[in-house]
């Protein structure tokens, strides 16, 4: 294809509004981002005062932007590993069937088409200290549950929250490569004498990798960055910076503490880290992935 063909130049006009509205919408505002870092800045950007790095080096001495961090791995950590195993389970479980399928996998694909912000409002009165039916059963077994005072209760409630939001991505892609799995491949190994769970971990799981390659990378970024409206409506990152996640902490320095500069700082960062964070994805573990 030389490059004045006519399906060159029709190539790009397809591809000429989304590589406008990446640029527009993210390239953009990074650069911009990456720029503001650089400046001490008032709240209406008025003035501007060259920083150097020192909006950076400032973050390292800041122990709560540390726990920040903290949270933010711990967060990620939890809900990935929550939502493949369970959204694993599920779909494994429904794949069985025989009967119903269509009709489990429309009430368990439900959680998805809730709004993050809906999802909180909704475990918000579940996990309310006085109202709440989750707290109110754990009462009864003997359980004071809190989260609107102690930070590990209220990271719970974070992370279930979540969890329960995201659960239904994974359980509708597992199900959907669960049935791509050969038949053949699995009535051979039976026919061998292996074991169910035999079949599972060495047949149907390696054939899996591709698809939970994918979604650790999906559910990596929904926790760093989908959970905000979680956070924000049920703790506002707190009790105790207990929930301040990098992203929310982006928001609370950037909007509510009128510190650009500094807001700026923490989302190249929080890029930075990502970024790093994907390529030792694609280094390491893709390695694992058989594709077929």
């Amino acid at each position: 294809m030389t490059p004045f063909s006519k399906h060159y130049k029709t190539g790009l006009l397809f591809i000429a509004p989304q590589l406008l509205i990446t640029i527009i919408f993210f390239i953009w505002p990074a650069f911009n981002a990456i720029l503001q870092s650089l400046y001490y800045s008032d709240a209406f950007g008025l003035h501007h005062r060259f920083a150097a790095l020192a909006n950076f080096w400032d973050l390292f001495h800041r122990p709560e932007y540390g726990k920040a961090v903290l949270v933010t791995a711990t967060l990620t950590l939890c809900i990935t590993c929550i939502t493949l195993g369970f959204g694993l389970l599920l779909a494994v479980l429904i794949n069985s069937l025989r009967r119903g399928k269509a009709v489990y996998k429309t009430l368990l694909l439900w959680p998805y088409a809730v709004a993050p912000a809906v999802a909180a409002i909704l475990w918000r009165f579940l996990c309310h200290p006085t109202l709440g039916w989750i707290t109110q059963g754990l009462k009864y077994l003997g359980v004071d549950f809190n989260y609107l005072t102690n930070p590990v209760h209220a990271l719970i409630v974070v992370i279930v929250t979540a969890s329960w939001q995201q659960f239904s991505y994974n359980f509708l892609f597992y199900l959907a490569a669960l049935s791509r799995v050969p038949k053949s491949i699995l009535e051979a190994a039976v026919i061998d004498g292996a074991t169910p769970q035999r079949c599972f971990w060495q047949i149907i799981f390696p054939l899996l990798s591709p698809t939970t390659f994918f979604l650790m990378i999906m559910n990596l970024i929904y926790a760093f960055f989908d959970t905000f409206g979680i956070i924000h409506v049920i703790t506002n990152g707190g009790p105790q910076y207990s929930t301040t996640t990098l992203v929310y902490k982006v928001y609370e320095d950037g909007f509510v503490g009128m510190d650009p500069g500094s807001s700026a700082a923490q989302s190249v960062m929080l890029m930075i880290m990502v970024t790093v964070i994907m390529l030792v994805q694609f280094r390491f573990i893709e390695k694992k992935v058989h594709y077929t």
